[in-house]
């Protein structure tokens, strides 16, 4: 489990094709703490960490999370917002994360707030993929908070610090991220279409 809190970028340094699947080569400040095994968010994406050489580790993304996420987008020199599992007496300072993406969203715009950046992302209709004002959203793997949550589209607010500090500055109009809408909500969705 994750809490959507970025620990770190990665920067992609190599990829390589293996059949259905493709094995991502990373380097980030935390490699050195990274064991084999290990679960880490990679833009939202739970991926397991294959191998460890110096600054560099390997994990692997199959057919099926390519299709589902931006991972298949990642070309090298690329970012990555990383994260490590939640630590049972650590602070918990976001929300609920699987680490399981939902779907992709597309960027429709960035305005400059004099202060903060709003991000509008949109997204293809599914009736358990809903978002509430004040409510979470994970985009990249990253918490955030929704403002105009309307029906398969919301914004984001985003502060001059989250956008240092993680692969948000290099989102623009157009481009992909991944989406990981909040747990809860989408279990109170499947019960009401259960009703209906």
């Amino acid at each position: 489990m994750f809490t959507g809190i970025i620990e770190a970028i990665a920067v992609v340094k190599k990829i390589e094709n293996d059949e259905n699947n493709i094995h991502y080569f990373l380097e980030s400040p935390i490699t050195h703490e990274l064991k084999i095994d290990q679960s880490v968010s990679h833009n939202g994406v739970c991926l397991t960490v294959v191998g460890l050489e110096d600054k560099i580790y390997k994990v692997t993304a199959i057919h099926e999370t390519l299709e589902k996420t931006n991972l298949k987008e990642l070309q090298v020199d690329d970012v990555v917002n990383l994260e490590r599992c939640t630590v049972a007496n650590g602070r918990f300072d976001g929300h609920i994360v699987q680490g399981h993406v939902d779907t992709v969203a597309t960027c429709e715009s960035i305005e400059d707030q004099h202060g903060s950046f709003l991000y509008t992302f949109s997204y293809s209709p599914a009736q358990e993929y809903i978002t509430v004002e004040k409510g979470s959203i994970t985009v990249n793997g990253i918490s955030l908070t929704v403002v105009n949550s309307k029906e398969n589209s919301f914004s984001v607010a985003i502060i001059p610090y989250t956008l240092e500090n993680t692969n948000l500055k290099t989102v623009q109009v157009g481009s992909t991220v991944n989406l990981e809408f909040d747990i809860i909500g989408k279990y109170v969705a499947k019960l009401v279409a259960r009703q209906a």
